[in-house]
């Protein structure tokens, strides 16, 4: 297909297909603990398994404290994840396999083996939170259990109280008649009964009534943003995790940045107006050989006038290849490599406008060699792609980041402005506030997140005059553009806003939406959009 922009895009992703586990949405820890048994303290069950159950009990709790084992480390324990149908149809042999993985002792019979994988894939791996159920086998007459759950209390994992259940957790019902409840070290004794009557009052009063041995598709649920004040009845929509509040600290107002409903509807015909993406792709080249997305889609969902890249890792020697092979009406393209360093780094401009003039670099040796900056010369705007300098492992190149390459790219741009306004858009390695990070406690000294990097992105360009778009047009949303790949973070909407949209000040009342695309993947951080009115 010579006419798209074979960004190696074939069919596009719909991300709903990629399932997010409840369990990374923030529902808190539960561990059920084994009920005591009604009666005679000799009394005892003519099966033997009874022991072997309370064994891999204990066993079991042991592992789950334990947060070395990493479910996305393991590629068997990953794939009996994404299919949990998988584990009943495994062998006895398989399934000591996988326990053996998970650091579980490999003992019982075939049943207690499948209740303790599927107990052991419950566990929250990032360590912030964790949730045990176990999956209900319609089939089986000798193991009838109800399955339970804790609805959460909000996003950073906490359970407060035993009134909110959603489901009821298997209970074998010959054996055990009290099902105990360990919340924040307290315990709360509830029969199977009382946590149904629970859940039917809590969902009534919440208006929904949820079935105990069904839910609802996830593709059915509506989607909604959540402010911090009504955690208690977070709605979670697992085709769309962006929209879930995702924050360890959030403030009294903030909300989930939902585009479905926050996106502005275009213009009137009569207006004029341009519209540009921005999009870190984290290598061109790997992304060409994505399966199921394309750029033909992209460009038909968005219409866009303009594409900025940023890390596409290319050679020189691949821009004339990529270039052959764009997008029908997208024929103007501008590509920055690096020169010191072979696929990495990287910029570019691609438009169906053609610009009256193209710069690379920022006209300084000390930094162009990085392929960081390509600049397309429009009617009424310069519009700028660009890389900023990671500041590194053990923030090894913090000072050059913010003593020469910051005020560097400002001088440049407030001399541009001299001549007309400038649009700034790319990757700043920089969550420039709190409300920009996931966890802000916790990087203080990470790269892109410290104190030194966050006041150079005011004094360098907020302070002289450039806006950050998104965040004036939504000061207290909480969207992010960037998910790492440890930890399911995306899953969990555990992110950060490190892509932006920068507008010289005299522009900015002619922004009309500034938006991010989080439902497009194919790179750890998303597209980002900008609307001008011309």
């Amino acid at each position: 297909m010579n006419q798209a922009l074979q960004l190696g895009f074939r069919t596009f992703i719909n991300l709903s297909s990629f399932p997010v586990d409840p369990r990374k949405l923030g529902i808190g820890r539960l561990t059920p603990l084994r009920g005591k048994v009604m009666g005679s303290k000799r009394r005892s069950f003519s099966n033997s398994s009874s022991i072997a159950d309370q064994n891999i009990d204990k066993k079991l709790r042991e592992a789950i404290d334990n947060d070395n084992n990493t479910i996305s480390d393991n590629p068997l324990l990953q794939d009996i994840k994404d299919d949990p149908s998988k584990i009943e149809a495994m062998t006895i042999q398989q399934l000591r396999t996988a326990l053996r993985t998970a650091g579980i002792p490999p003992k019982g019979l075939k049943r207690e083996l499948v209740s303790a994988l599927q107990s052991y894939l419950a566990k929250e791996i990032d360590g912030e939170s964790s949730l045990l159920a176990d999956k209900q086998d319609p089939s089986s007459n000798s193991d009838k259990r109800i399955s339970m759950m804790m609805e959460t209390k909000s996003v950073e994992d906490q359970v407060q109280d035993a009134n909110s259940f959603s489901k009821v957790s298997k209970v074998q019902q010959s054996r055990r008649t009290v099902k105990q409840l360990q919340i924040k070290g307290k315990t709360v004794d509830v029969n199977a009964k009382m946590v149904a009557t629970e859940q039917k009052k809590s969902a009534c009063a919440s208006g929904r009534m949820t079935s105990l041995t069904k839910k609802k598709a996830s593709s059915d649920v509506d989607s909604k943003y959540v402010s911090a004040k009504n955690r208690d009845t977070l709605p979670v929509n697992l085709s769309e995790p962006w929209t879930i509040l995702a924050h360890k600290k959030p403030q009294k107002g903030w909300i989930a940045y939902n585009p479905r409903t926050m996106r502005r509807s275009l213009p009137t015909e009569n207006t004029k107006f341009v519209k540009i993406l921005s999009w870190n792709v984290n290598g061109l080249r790997a992304l060409l050989k994505l399966e199921g997305f394309s750029a033909m889609e992209l460009a038909k969902q968005e219409n866009f006038d303009v594409l900025c890249l940023q890390e596409t890792k290319l050679q020189e020697k691949d821009v004339e290849s990529i270039k052959q092979s764009l997008i029908e009406g997208y024929e103007n393209s501008f590509w920055a490599c690096s020169n010191t360093r072979l696929g990495y780094s990287g910029t570019a401009i691609i438009s169906r406008i053609k610009p009256l003039s193209v710069r690379y670099g920022l006209g300084m040796s000390d930094h162009d060699s990085e392929g960081r900056v390509v600049i397309a010369e429009f009617d009424s705007f310069y519009l700028l792609s660009v890389y900023v300098p990671n500041s590194g492992d053990g923030l090894r190149r913090l000072t050059y980041r913010i003593t020469e390459w910051d005020p560097s790219l400002s001088n440049y741009i407030k001399e541009l402005e001299k001549s007309k306004a400038v649009i700034l858009t790319g990757d700043f390695n920089c969550a420039h506030e709190e409300i920009d990070i996931y966890n802000p406690a916790g990087n203080r000294r990470s790269a892109g997140f410290t104190i030194e990097e966050r006041q150079s992105f005011s004094t360098n360009f907020l302070s002289r005059g450039f806006v950050d778009t998104f965040r004036k047009q939504n000061p207290d949303v909480v969207g992010y553009t960037y998910w790492g790949y440890r930890h399911g973070a995306r899953k969990g909407n555990k992110g950060w806003r490190l892509d932006y949209f920068l507008v010289s000040d005299a522009i900015a009342d002619d922004v009309h939406d500034s938006f991010i695309l989080p439902d497009v993947i194919g790179s750890d951080h998303c597209p980002i959009g900008l609307v001008l009115k011309l």
